[in-house]
């Protein structure tokens, strides 16, 4: 009896630990990307560090949202809303030509 409960006891702190460990993961992904974005971003645009720190974070928020819609189509209204969110946080940050040149680059 004590075998069995002590199997079902790591069987469970196994399950926990995995849980724990795919929720970290997700999260240095996230700051991956975003700082791989606010970097790319910076090399067209020329942005200064308060500019890159403030784009970092929009990118994070962003790319979280959008990790949890990855599910649904890209046409899909939620997406849209969070691209439009993304472009008014920049147009808040970014110089007038930053965001001229930001639009150009967004089309291309």
């Amino acid at each position: 009896m004590k075998k069995v409960i002590t199997i079902c006891a790591f069987a469970i702190a196994m399950i926990l630990g995995t849980q724990s460990a795919v929720a970290q993961m997700n999260k240095k992904d996230v700051n991956a990307i975003a700082a791989e974005k606010t970097e790319a971003l910076r090399q067209q645009l020329k942005f200064d560090n308060e500019q890159r720190n403030e784009i970092y974070d929009v990118y994070k928020v962003y790319v979280q949202k959008k990790s949890s819609l990855r599910n649904t189509s890209l046409n899909n209204p939620s997406l849209e809303k969070l691209n439009v969110f993304r472009d008014e946080k920049f147009k808040l940050i970014l110089t007038e030509a930053q965001f001229e040149r930001y639009l150009k680059l967004k089309e291309e």
